[in-house]
């Protein structure tokens, strides 16, 4: 007869089942099942992506790695215009590439690229709510968000969704806990959302559940300002930021809480792209104060400092937008 456990599991934890026969992971809410295949087998395995950017000009460059390897990025395509501080989210199948600053406008576009393939971004004819750029993404797959950013003059609190599957003009989400930009990457699970840092001391991490509507909560706080976040479906991380720091920290998105040191990155940098895998958290480019093209990454469910990676495509780029197949939201 099986008997229940003398202690609460955690986040990460691993069971078999023996009434289903299947083997369970525990998100920090509930059991769920694990898949017999992975996704990933459909998708050729997990691709990071990297678009745009200042080096110094507006950049139209796609890039892109397989997190699970190591070595220097490979072109993808390029984007309709060149433009930077655009904003990444992305489902399994499909990146999308939103707003950004294309100089001398800021812009609303929403752009799509199938992230298992190479080629060209395309305009989805969809819209952000306005032209705006240095928002933040996030997905569960299913929806796409854009939180914060400029618009310009203001900083913004407006969080907005899409449909990736069906684009069309972002919809009303609901407000960050205080309007904010600055901040790059995705951080979420399949039912929680995080926005990590911006420009607005102390820095807040602000929470939402992604399938309803409603406005954000806080979570706590980052050390820095102008840091990259990324995560699995347990860790987020956030490395970098502005001055010029290689701070990596990390929460368990499953609770509430400051976030805590990790390691360090390899190199101090701030106004870069970040993205991940189930295992691997990825950083991209950025300053520190001047323009590079070092790729970074760690082992999110570990603990230490990043390992070189690669190089980027461009020599020196920053301010990029940054996405994945396989991050901690599918």
């Amino acid at each position: 007869m099986e008997k229940p456990s003398l202690d609460t599991a955690k986040a990460g934890a691993m069971r078999f089942n023996t009434d289903s026969s299947q083997m369970e992971i525990y998100d920090g809410n509930q059991w769920t099942g694990v898949l017999g295949d992975s996704p990933e087998l459909q998708t050729g395995g997990t691709r990071g992506v990297n678009a745009g950017g200042e080096a110094p000009g507006d950049r139209d460059e796609i890039q892109f790695i397989n997190i699970s390897s190591t070595g220097n990025a490979q072109d993808f395509g390029n984007l309709v215009d060149g433009r930077r501080y655009a904003t990444g989210t992305s489902s399994r199948v499909t990146g999308l590439i939103m707003g950004g600053f294309d100089s001398p406008s800021f812009s609303n576009m929403i752009q799509k690229i199938t992230i298992s393939s190479t080629g060209n971004a395309v305009d989805t004819g969809g819209d952000l709510s306005s032209s705006k750029h240095f928002g933040v993404g996030a997905s569960n797959g299913t929806r796409g968000f854009y939180a914060g950013g400029n618009v310009p003059g203001p900083n913004t609190n407006i969080i907005e969704f899409v449909t990736i599957s069906n684009v069309g003009n972002m919809v009303d989400f609901g407000d960050l806990t205080v309007a904010k930009q600055g901040m790059s990457g995705m951080c979420n699970t399949p039912t929680r959302a995080l926005f990590m840092g911006g420009n607005v001391s102390p820095y807040p991490i602000d929470l939402i559940t992604m399938s309803t509507q409603g406005n954000a909560t806080d979570f706590g706080d980052v050390t820095t300002p102008y840091g990259m976040q990324c995560s699995n479906a347990v860790r987020g991380l956030y490395g970098g930021g502005d001055p010029h720091t290689n701070l990596i920290e990390f929460v368990t998105m499953s609770t509430l809480g400051n976030a805590v040191d990790f390691g360090d990155l390899t190199q101090a940098r701030y106004y870069g792209g970040s993205t991940s895998s189930s295992t691997r958290g990825v950083w991209w480019n950025g300053w520190t104060p001047s323009r590079i093209n070092t790729i970074d990454y760690v082992q999110i469910m570990s603990e230490g400092n990043a390992i070189d990676f690669g190089d980027a495509t461009i020599e020196a780029n920053a301010v990029t937008a940054a996405l994945s197949n396989g991050h901690g939201g599918l």
